[in-house]
């Protein structure tokens, strides 16, 4: 990755995911102290990154717990072992007999339990499984686009209040978008991205809360990128005003 002093300001998503080279690396650690800019921009680029992390961390289901102490709760223990000191009454020997068909019983029972808990925690697991392999995929797409040598950052804000970044790699031909202070859409309602194409706009994905998110579409003959309040599933065209309108970095 080479960039001209001019266009130290362009490394700070490089910097926050450690992929600069070690003279780009200390050209920007001096030059961060006298640039806010920079330090907001590598203060966001890090906790973007670290809620991405999170989010392909696999955590155990919430019912699990209850569905282990409702099974153990279905296990019948085994009596006690007694030594045979002394000739046991009529009585107690049946009871001994029907003590080991009524364990046997109970370790079926425990089985059959245990064995439908395995096959429902085998069932959440590849879930789970599916959604961490898809959310460090997202991690990985977005991660390339910020540490592109040509990336370029442009931001805005829109009208709601919301801080925006967009960062545009033109040789990956892919950009992504990151939001800062976004409202909580109404009921039935969501956020979603748009490409303007020479006056055209097309869907380009959603953004359902603060974070950041890869641009979906074609971003070489995009001019800007646009963000709408549309209703829950998206549109195919905008219906509502844009938040936000704002030019692709070039």
């Amino acid at each position: 990755m080479k960039q001209h002093h001019s266009d130290v300001h362009t490394l700070a998503a490089a910097y926050a995911l450690n992929a600069l080279e070690p003279a780009e690396r200390k050209a920007f650690t001096d030059h961060l102290p006298q640039c806010q800019a920079c330090r907001e921009e590598v203060a966001d680029f890090e906790a973007t990154a670290a809620r991405l992390a999170d989010a392909a961390a696999q955590y155990p289901p919430a019912a699990m717990k209850h569905h282990v102490m409702a099974a153990v709760d279905c296990v019948r223990q085994l009596p006690p072992r007694v030594p045979d000191a002394a000739p046991t009454s009529t009585f107690g020997s049946a009871l001994r007999r029907r003590a080991v068909p009524l364990a046997l019983a109970a370790s079926v029972v425990a089985a059959a339990s245990f064995a439908g808990l395995a096959a429902w925690q085998n069932q959440q697991s590849e879930q789970y499984q599916q959604r961490a392999t898809q959310a460090e995929q997202r991690l990985d797409d977005v991660s390339t686009v910020l540490a592109a040598p040509d990336a370029r950052t442009a931001h805005g804000r829109a009208s709601n209040g919301a801080a925006t970044t967009v960062v545009a790699s033109e040789r990956q031909n892919r950009a992504v978008f990151t939001a800062s202070g976004l409202p909580a859409p109404a009921p039935g309602k969501t956020y979603q991205l748009w490409l303007d194409h020479d006056g055209t706009m097309r869907p380009a994905g959603f953004i359902r809360q603060d974070g950041t998110v890869l641009i979906d579409g074609d971003t070489a003959d995009a001019g800007a990128v646009g963000l709408t309040l549309e209703p829950a599933g998206g549109s195919r065209r905008p219906t509502s005003a844009p938040l936000l309108l704002m030019a692709l970095p070039t």
